[in-house]
């Protein structure tokens, strides 16, 4: 994936903020995609109105997936408070990872007279028909992490890098065995996400970029044979789900005590299950375990030994350059945007911001975690 300038997530050392370095091209805000030319040409941000001018009797819908994960309860309320603090009526909704639900409560910010609609999607190819309804009406829709696929009436797309999520998993395992120096050969498995969510293949490309060449030389080798995207996907990102497909990997494969060097997970909480799942079932030596999103249990295993990364992806972040676009919308100004190229959602290329992940590791989550103030020290007690 061709990528452009990107949002980078630094953090500092104690009492420093963290901040975002990005830049914005100009577009001419629609309910569907501008054109590319136009996205390309550099302009105002849309900063200098006054935002609560813009606010007044504004109304933005905001659509999570669920509230069973950890990161889509910070998501909602990370983007709910800054866009109450811009002045702008809220409706945010949760919708029990049920597509029916999610499409009527998407119904119900229609005709409730939201202006702009922020929707992080359960299922990818799911809202045509609601969202052509937004489009009748002339409301944009930002779609939020996650892309919302073959319909026209995406305007935007906020997110992280998702391939680079991937990457920095697969670099992390290539580098914690030393792929290229050590003689090997070191077992992997691999568990990813759910085959609705398109960003599950991003993130499991851009990890097997990294790790399929070690496959295919020998030096990695996943001994149940589950390597293609629809034999470790998991649906619903489960916990339960990852853990039974890990109960029933170890049993076949390793209970003669063979070790497993390194499991690649798309996110945490399909890496809590397999952790749990070693803890009950395996007996050798503990593996490399990747995960996503930093949820707290997760974060608590990489103390413990239990995980061994997992990609930061720090929603505040996200959720003010969401913030900045729907101000520009709505002001009549340019979104931020920074990627022109990447992601087609099969009806053209939506203009998207992406931010930079990082990952955390015993390392460094005492710096990017709790000194930046995403957590307090009592949170990962």
């Amino acid at each position: 994936m061709k990528k452009k300038l990107l949002c980078l997530v630094l953090t500092a050392a104690v009492g420093m903020t963290m901040f975002a370095a990005c830049t914005s091209s100009e577009n001419i805000p629609e309910t569907s995609a501008p054109t590319t030319a136009a996205a390309n040409n550099g302009g105002d941000t849309g900063e200098s109105k006054d935002t609560e001018a813009v606010a007044v009797g504004k109304k933005v819908g905001v659509s999570m997936p669920t509230k069973d994960l950890q990161r889509w309860n910070q998501d909602g309320s990370n983007m709910e408070e800054q866009l109450k603090a811009a002045g702008y009526e809220v409706d945010l909704q949760f919708a029990s990872n049920d597509v029916a639900t999610q499409v009527s409560q998407i119904e119900a910010m229609i005709n409730g007279g939201c202006d702009v609609l922020v929707i992080a999607a359960i299922e990818g190819d799911s809202l045509g028909t609601v969202l052509a309804t937004a489009k009748e009406q002339n409301i944009p829709v930002i779609a939020y992490d996650r892309l919302i696929m073959n319909t026209d009436a995406v305007s935007y797309y906020a997110t992280f890098d998702n391939l680079m999520v991937g990457t920095k998993q697969g670099e992390y395992i290539r580098d914690a065995l030393d792929l290229d120096n050590a003689a090997g050969p070191f077992n992997l498995e691999i568990t990813t996400g759910d085959p609705g969510d398109n960003n599950a293949k991003y993130f499991y490309q851009g990890a097997m970029d990294v790790l399929q060449p070690y496959i295919d030389s020998g030096k990695l080798v996943v001994k149940s044979g589950q390597i293609e995207f629809d034999k470790v996907a998991t649906d619903a990102w489960s916990t339960e789900n990852a853990q039974n497909r890990a109960d029933t990997i170890i049993a076949a494969n390793y209970s003669d005590g063979s070790n497993i060097d390194a499991w690649l997970c798309s996110n945490d909480s399909t890496a809590y299950g397999v952790a749990n799942s070693l803890t009950v079932n395996y007996s050798g030596n503990w593996p490399i375990i990747t995960g996503q999103d930093c949820d707290i249990l997760n974060v608590k295993n990489m103390i413990d030994g239990k995980q061994s990364m997992s990609i930061f992806k720090d929603t505040r972040t996200l959720a003010s350059k969401v913030v900045e676009m729907v101000n520009a919308i709505l002001s009549g100004s340019e979104p931020p945007i920074n990627d022109t190229s990447s992601y087609d959602n099969g009806t053209g290329i939506i203009p998207s911001f992406l931010c930079e992940p990082v990952f955390a590791d015993i390392n460094n989550y005492q710096e990017l975690l709790i000194d930046s103030g995403y957590y307090t020290e009592a949170d990962l007690a």
